[in-house]
């Protein structure tokens, strides 16, 4: 009897030993990295190319789980609903953590409380485009074509609350122009109405618009930064041709939800700090004319903080609402 107490209560331990091995062990599954935009766009291409070396440095696989609607909603809902271990991941940006907060009267959410910051990426310079059947071909000549229009003039985004919807809005507030929102369910499918001709501009970040302005399926007007970007010289800014000061980006980082262990947040944030620091991962965002930002995650909370009391006030004065 003794005897074989004594073998359950070593089977015992050795169970227990294993539970605690398995529970340090991360990660030691698939891990989900959600992107709240479809395939194609920016967002997805940043992290397609991030989650293949992070993958490679974790020795686990990271599937994209592409949940677009709702100006990223959708996808974080998902995300801060998910079990915080660390095995489910998502892009958050400056609509999710910074503008939709302000843009939505109700979200199911709570930027603040339900995601931890693992660390920011990148960010993307905005290019002011137009189809080339536009009469313009700088800021000078689309301001007087759209001035001689008799209604507004349309203009694409990714949707409600999206850096290229706000850029959209401060260069209408600063350039004093008349124009109409055309909200699409992310960036890729607002470029191809672009490209179609069915929409005939729209502020495009570097990476989304790349391929169509070197191919001619865009011509670039303006881009958003106070100077040019590298592999995108050629186009000058939006400060040069007489816009002043005028700056607009698109940022993002990767979010867990709320409550992730801090050891798992730290091994995540390893990962995508050398995967940025990879000369692969440099060579494509330099490509895309992305400005890479690494981060530790305290530093990424301070900055989405930022943002918000940035924006926040500017979405309030013009009204901008989603619902």
């Amino acid at each position: 009897m003794f005897a074989r107490l004594k073998t359950l209560m070593a089977l015992g331990f050795v169970a227990l030993a294993s539970t605690a091995a398995m529970a340090q062990k991360f990660p030691n599954k698939t891990i989900e990295w959600v992107v709240p935009y479809p395939p194609g766009g920016g967002t997805d291409t940043v992290a397609r190319a991030l989650a293949q070396t992070m993958g490679q440095s974790l020795g686990q696989s990271i599937i994209i789980n592409n949940k677009p609607g709702a100006a990223t909603n959708i996808g974080a809902e998902y995300v801060a609903r998910a079990k915080n271990d660390g095995y489910t991941i998502m892009s958050a940006d400056t609509a999710t953590l910074a503008a939709n907060p302000f843009i939505y009267s109700k979200l199911a959410f709570n930027v603040e409380k339900d995601f931890a910051p693992l660390g920011l990426t990148v960010r993307f310079p905005m290019i002011l485009v137009v189809n080339p059947s536009v009469p313009a071909n700088n800021l000078k000549e689309l301001l007087q074509w759209l001035k001689a229009q008799p209604n507004p003039t349309g203009y694409a985004t990714p949707g409600a609350g999206s850096p290229h919807h706000l850029a959209s809005e401060l260069f209408r507030e600063v350039s004093k122009t008349p124009l109409t929102h055309i909200p699409y369910k992310g960036a890729a499918p607002a470029v191809q109405d672009v490209v179609g001709g069915q929409v005939p501009m729209m502020f495009v970040d570097t990476a989304s618009g790349y391929q169509f302005i070197t191919s001619g399926k865009l011509r670039p007007i303006g881009i958003a930064s106070l100077k040019r970007v590298k592999n995108f010289e050629q186009i000058s800014t939006l400060n040069e041709q007489g816009l002043k000061n005028f700056e607009a980006y698109a940022w993002q980082g990767l979010a867990a939800p709320a409550g992730t262990p801090e050891e798992v947040i730290n091994t995540l944030n390893k990962a995508l700090l050398d995967a940025m620091n990879s000369s692969t991962i440099k060579a494509k965002l330099q490509v895309l004319g992305l400005e890479a930002t690494p981060s530790t995650p305290k530093a990424m909370g301070e900055y989405a903080a930022q943002e918000r009391a940035k924006w926040g006030p500017l979405i309030k004065a013009n009204g901008i609402k989603a619902d």
